[in-house]
């Protein structure tokens, strides 16, 4: 999606940028929420908290991207779908009441398209997601991640590809439904075992993408 004409729209009609800062929340699941997120610089992530108490990550997204538009048009105000919080050092973002929004949708043909690919563009992505949780094991689910991952925060690096962007094992768990991060690592020291990856600074290394990409159903 081409998310220009939406930020450039939203700066012709003076909705200000907002900055705030690392692992602070925009939204918590399930509390009223009566603002549009539309991230402009930065990531974050978002999740679920499950019935036992463990967090279920849903997606990094980084900017341009809007975070949600989910639930109907007209109410001011609704339920936030998933917890976001914010993992870049700083990130940018337009925070706009959700009826204006939708009235700056209705009127414009334009992001009425818009809109339309992004809930085209999130469907498949929450289906792919779905996919590869079921249809792998641990490993296979850890694999896909990372090539996921790659194709988010990855730049060549040498003869490999770094994914140049900080990834817990406590996250990749709550990415894959594992009960610990501790499995995680154990799943990463047999990759880097095998000369997929390695570990640097807190970032991975991908040094045979070939190996993951048999993980990621695409």
């Amino acid at each position: 999606m081409d998310n220009s004409y939406l930020l450039t729209y939203l700066d012709k009609r003076g909705i200000p940028l907002i900055t705030q800062r690392h692992h602070t929340y925009l939204e918590y699941f399930g509390y009223e929420q009566q603002y549009t997120y539309v991230l402009r610089d930065g990531v974050v992530k978002t999740s679920v908290i499950m019935k036992d108490g463990r967090e279920f990550n849903i997606a990094y997204l980084k900017g341009p991207d809007i975070i949600s538009l989910l639930r109907d048009e007209v109410s001011s105000y609704t339920s936030a779908p998933f917890n976001v919080r914010i993992e870049s050092p700083e990130v940018s973002f337009y925070r706009i009441p959700r009826v204006q929004f939708w009235d700056y949708v209705n009127s414009d043909a334009r992001l009425q398209a818009y809109v339309k690919d992004y809930y085209r563009a999130n469907l498949v992505e929450a289906i792919h997601r779905q996919q590869m949780m079921i249809m792998n094991g641990k490993t296979g689910a850890v694999c896909a991640l990372l090539y996921m991952l790659m194709s988010q925060f990855g730049r060549r690096d040498g003869d490999g590809v770094l994914i140049d962007f900080p990834v817990s094992n406590e996250d990749i768990a709550g990415f894959c439904g594992i009960s610990t991060r501790n499995s995680v690592n154990r799943i990463l020291h047999r990759l880097i075992d095998d000369g997929v990856i390695e570990l640097s600074a807190r970032r991975i290394r991908v040094l045979d993408s070939q190996y993951l990409r048999r993980y990621a159903l695409d």
